[in-house]
């Protein structure tokens, strides 16, 4: 079935990265995938214990609800890695993993585009690119439930803007570049723009580019449970970007060593979503669908990319306009059960963000159904302008817009990490229901970045991206989320 308000909450409250796919065949008609009633034929409006109200930081970096603390982790060019290295700048996408003891180890990565006095150094092992030198990458972060740092090194280096990316289900981190960028002899030795693996445990990586996942301005991915399927957004513009799809070869399975098989580009395949209107045609844009659409399905199909390492041509822009449908900034990418929730930051009015005749917003989140292969708008943000103005909103914790990274809690409801022109904000939301502020940002107008909760829900770690700190967030979890 499709999604009710319930069923998304049941199936985002299974697991992490672990989801389902049903063998691919013929997309449902809308009527076999309208909701089912709720028992008893109501559908109850989920929604968690509301946060109090956000109280300011006496230190003047992050305002949190009662009850609730922070502890530092790491901080750009003041924390030390392993290597004697300072911690470098920029965090963005970032996973956890349980390590078998009290310690949890982070992956992150870090949105550098060129050689940088704080940029990922360079380790033994480690590199792809040489010639960018201390650019972008990832680096691993042994940490305790408390917040207290055990140690950092690089996981990766040698890449290019690692924005997000994905933890997959055999315990690795797929780090992806947002860049297009081709290998120019000098400051650029190979071509950028694409999926890297970065081990678990953060001391073995493999850094060749996993071709068979395209190159483009890659966003973030996610694994389906039947290791079979990927899900990848691109955030770009001139044409806007695309959700893809990639598919294994008939009876393949990803696994740890499948690093080896996607270095192959034409491994498997590769597809970009187009959103079907009632007649069957491609809607261009999800621009021209607004909350009036709010849960309700529409059908998928999915159309091959022609040359997916983009030699000559974007990947994007290898479709005619109305071919697929494209989007301002498709963000974050997270996996669940059922299916796999997307992002898209924001569209405005009067720029070439969204067609002519399309609705500008603040904000979309949608879940892909893999079984129906259907698509929902769960979270709608309408177009604001006290939230382009800059500065703080006169009720500044209810002013939302450009929600970007997106994670799946324990209990089943969203973490959004907003990259807007007010006030930043950590951001608890029902899919289908209402949004509470959870955090906000007193350092500076940086956006928070790499939301992610630890398996036991102890812990939301998230990252204030300038000039790169990473945060321990402890608390009642459980009585607001639960």
């Amino acid at each position: 079935m499709s999604l009710d308000r319930r069923s998304v909450l049941r199936g985002a409250a299974v697991g992490a990265t672990g989801v389902g796919f049903a063998a691919v065949g013929a997309v449902p008609s809308l009527a076999e995938a309208t909701p089912e009633p709720a028992e008893g034929g109501s559908r109850p409006f989920p929604t968690n214990r509301p946060f109090p109200p956000l109280m300011d930081d006496p230190k003047g970096l992050l305002a949190l609800p009662p009850g609730f603390k922070y502890t530092v982790v790491t901080h750009a060019g003041e924390t030390t890695l392993k290597s004697g290295h300072k911690t470098p700048t920029l965090h963005d996408g970032t996973a956890v993993f349980g390590n078998g003891t009290k310690q949890y180890t982070l992956i992150q990565n870090h949105e550098i585009s060129g050689n940088d006095p704080l940029g990922v150094p360079q380790i033994a092992g480690t590199v792809y690119d040489s010639g960018v030198g201390s650019a972008g990458g990832c680096t691993v972060i042994s940490v305790d439930r408390d917040g207290t740092n055990h140690g950092e090194w690089v996981g990766i280096s040698g890449t290019l803007t690692n924005c997000a990316g994905g933890p997959t289900p055999w315990g690795t981190w797929w780090t992806c570049e947002e860049t297009e960028n081709k290998a120019n002899g000098t400051t650029r030795l190979k071509d950028h723009g694409y999926v890297f693996e970065v081990w678990g445990d953060g001391k073995t990586a493999h850094p060749v580019p996993l071709k068979a996942l395209g190159r483009f301005a890659h966003e973030a991915v996610a694994v389906d449970r039947d290791k079979q399927h990927v899900y990848l957004s691109e955030d770009a513009s001139g044409p806007n970007g695309s959700f893809y799809r990639w598919t294994a070869p008939a009876g393949y399975r990803l696994g740890k060593e499948s690093w080896q098989d996607l270095q192959d580009v034409n491994f498997g395949t590769l597809e970009a979503m187009a959103i079907l209107n009632d007649d069957g045609k491609p809607i261009p844009d999800v621009a021209y669908l607004t909350s009036a659409q709010l849960l309700r399905p529409f059908r998928v199909a999915w159309v091959p990319v022609p040359d997916r390492d983009a030699v000559s041509v974007s990947a994007r822009k290898q479709f005619t306009d109305g071919q697929v449908t494209r989007g301002k900034k498709f963000e974050g990418v997270y996996g669940t059960h059922d299916g796999v929730y997307v992002v898209n930051s924001f569209a405005k009015l009067g720029t070439t963000d969204i067609p002519a005749d399309g609705v500008p917003h603040e904000g979309m989140i949608w879940f892909y159904n893999y079984k129906h292969q259907t698509i929902q708008l769960v979270t709608y943000f309408p177009a604001n302008p006290a939230a382009d103005k800059g500065a703080a909103a006169k009720y500044d914790d209810f002013n939302f817009d450009a929600p970007d990274n997106v994670t799946v809690t324990p209990w089943g409801s969203l973490i959004l990490a907003e990259d807007g022109l007010a006030s930043s904000h950590v951001l608890s939301s029902v899919p289908g229901g209402p949004t509470y502020a959870i955090a906000r940002n007193m350092l500076n107008d940086s956006e928070f970045t790499g939301p992610t909760f630890s398996e036991d829900g102890k812990v939301l770690f998230v990252n204030i991206q300038t000039p790169g700190i990473t945060l321990a967030i402890t608390g009642p979890w459980r009585d607001y989320l639960g």
